[in-house]
């Protein structure tokens, strides 16, 4: 399938990351979201990112332009949707959310789309029981900052068709990502690692072994990680990974993923991180330094 047209549905962070590497791929992009001012916010965001880009002398003022003229937002979902090829949804985390949308979507949408789910951790199978269409879901896990981080998840879930596989490895070559193929299982590849590695990290911060920035520089010198568990978890949001790990505890029937007190502590006092300005850091400064977890 040839793509030229693709629709994001979800206007956050994710979303509207997505939305720029799709409008950059050339594609024209309709960028979907239910709530006008997160809406707004994401289209600022994006506009930001490639001004900052420009003056930084990466990117120019002329390709600016062509990738403005390939993105427009909406809050109307069938406008979005409805002749698109590829449909990519990014909102929260909710299981039932998700069906909800991927019914609206299934209805709208031309019957050719591929749809894929930006989920980190959610059964594909289960949110693709919402549509007619379940050999046409995949998931496709995308990583933060969507258009620096090199990598994209494609997650198979049992009816998913070889044709949806290699439309969404066309679509990830075409943002200039590295896709890999996992199964559909909880956590997937990265997530079931990721969260696991953090919720360490967390602990051993918990019980005074080293400071955060110690423990991050410990896995970025001594591992060749880009950036340290607690940083990433920063960065990722608290709120996200308490919730993917409660997720896999549930899936696996494993207290071993059972989110650190710590963890769950900083979520309630809603320290969620960068998207905060405040988490295991503080990232006031826009960058992440060390601060009292009191």
């Amino acid at each position: 399938m040839d793509i030229q047209r693709v629709a994001v549905i979800g206007a956050g962070t994710m979303g509207a990351g997505i939305a720029q590497v799709c409008a950059q791929a050339g594609w024209k992009t309709s960028l979907y979201d239910a709530f006008p001012e997160g809406l707004q916010r994401g289209m600022q965001r994006i506009d930001a990112f490639w001004d900052k880009g420009i003056a930084r002398g990466k990117t120019t003022a002329e390709q600016k332009a062509v990738w403005e003229k390939n993105l427009y937002a909406t809050s109307s979902m069938e406008e979005a949707v409805g002749d698109a090829d590829l449909v990519i949804e990014a909102v929260p985390e909710i299981p039932d959310l998700k069906q909800s949308i991927f019914a609206d979507i299934d209805r709208l949408a031309p019957k050719h789309a591929v749809l894929g789910t930006n989920t980190s951790s959610l059964s594909i199978a289960s949110i693709a029981t919402a549509t007619s269409r379940p050999e046409q879901v995949i998931g496709m896990h995308f990583f933060n900052p969507v258009p620096i981080m090199s990598l994209l998840e494609l997650v198979q879930h049992s009816t998913t068709s070889q044709s949806t596989i290699e439309v969404a490895k066309i679509a990830g070559d075409a943002m200039g990502k590295t896709t890999i193929l996992v199964k559909d299982v909880p956590g997937f590849a990265t997530s079931r690692l990721g969260v696991v590695l953090g919720n360490e990290a967390i602990r051993m911060l918990a019980d005074g072994v080293a400071s955060a920035k110690d423990i991050d520089t410990a896995m970025v010198l001594g591992y060749k990680h880009p950036m340290g568990p607690l940083a990433l978890t920063d960065l990722v949001g608290l709120d996200v990974r308490r919730d993917i790990l409660n997720n896999l505890r549930t899936s696996f029937n494993d207290d071993a993923y059972t989110p650190h007190p710590l963890l769950e502590e900083l979520v309630a006092k809603g320290r969620l991180g960068k998207k905060t300005g405040m988490g295991i850091y503080d990232w006031s400064s826009g960058k992440p330094e060390e601060t009292s977890l009191d």
